[in-house]
């Protein structure tokens, strides 16, 4: 998506969710006194690190515990409110801000962790050539169902091919990808050892 179009949806987006994005944050702070945002570092277009925001899912410190960053259904470290916004995908709306910024789009692929973007082959690396997005073609052809490599696959797909006409296709198929899968594995899909 162009940056107009990027802040005109996030902008409204923002002020449309305003309300149940201020009830989500307070279940999270009255659920175990955490803080509200998790901020993480994300590799961004042309390999640029940026900080992610989402609601807090988990107990504090989790990436420090358990499978690490790696999440599967069934988690103990995602907290009960956590385990709801997830379940809507409501722990992603900060990343609207994330757009706002320019430092996503709307569209395009998931950002993912510096560890697994230094085991991308060269044509892996071509996902880096756009701005990483909320919603992505790898996620409403099957999200976190699919094996990695297939995502990462459909995310190079999506560079090459993308147009407005592509970018409309998968904003009107978000909606019921959103409650399709989540996880796959005890490393989200990733393969440490690939």
């Amino acid at each position: 998506m162009n940056r107009p179009a990027d802040i005109a949806i996030a902008g409204t987006a923002l002020v449309v969710t305003s309300p149940l994005l201020g009830i989500a944050a307070l279940a999270t702070k009255l659920g175990d006194r955490g803080p509200v945002l998790y901020r993480q570092t994300r590799v961004g277009k042309d390999g640029v690190d940026f900080e992610l925001l989402k609601l807090r899912t988990m107990i504090v410190g989790a990436e420090k515990v358990g499978a690490g960053f790696a999440v599967s259904e069934g988690d103990p470290r995602i907290t009960r409110v956590g385990r709801v916004l997830r379940k809507l995908s409501l722990d992603e709306l900060p990343q609207l801000w994330n757009v706002v910024r320019g430092e996503m789009s709307v569209v395009g692929p998931r950002p993912t962790l510096r560890y697994q973007v230094e085991r991308y082959t060269p044509h892996q690396r071509r996902r880096l050539e756009v701005k990483p997005g909320i919603t992505g073609w790898a996620q409403v052809n099957g999200r976190a169902t699919l094996p990695w490599d297939e995502r990462i696959e459909l995310d190079v797909w999506y560079v090459e091919h993308r147009s407005p006409w592509l970018d409309l296709k998968i904003l009107a198929k978000t909606p019921l990808a959103l409650f399709g899968g989540t996880y796959k594995g005890a490393r989200g899909g990733w393969k440490a050892d690939s």
